[in-house]
């Protein structure tokens, strides 16, 4: 609630129980965080940067800490904002998980672009994997 009021989000109850249930936490929405897993902690943190609908998302690592379940759930409401004209920038070191959930790819090494893919290059993974272990490699 309290990012919630941060940005002044509308029906703040409403869209708080809404996200909360989303990502499937509904049943311990009254416990404390500190008796939250870490997978617990990360639906929660997820919940939390959706809590005022931004038009940018950036999420670093977001799949880090969630089980299976929880990591389809999570495409789920990524691919919903797609169909909401949302921008999400994600970083991920999991290639497979990256691509399936981007329509443009870049590859940073030392804070610099190496390598860019459109959607056309995107889709072939054994491309993508390819270059993105070629410049994993040349840094080691």
């Amino acid at each position: 609630m309290f990012f919630g009021r941060m940005y002044g989000t509308a029906d703040l109850e409403t869209r708080s129980n809404d996200l909360i249930k989303q990502v499937g936490l509904g049943y311990r929405k009254n416990d404390r965080v500190r008796t939250f897993s870490r997978g617990m902690k990360q639906r929660l943190s997820i919940a939390r940067a959706l809590i005022h609908d931004p038009p940018i998302l950036l999420l670093d690592e977001p799949y880090t800490g969630l089980d299976q379940h929880a990591s389809a759930t999570f495409d789920r409401i990524l691919s919903g904002m797609n169909a909401h004209d949302k921008t999400r920038i994600l970083i991920s070191h999991d290639i497979e998980r990256g691509i399936s959930m981007c329509d443009r790819a870049i590859i940073l090494t030392d804070g610099h672009i190496a390598h860019e893919m459109s959607a056309n290059e995107i889709h072939d993974l054994l491309q993508c994997r390819a270059i993105y272990e070629q410049y994993v490699t040349e840094r080691a």
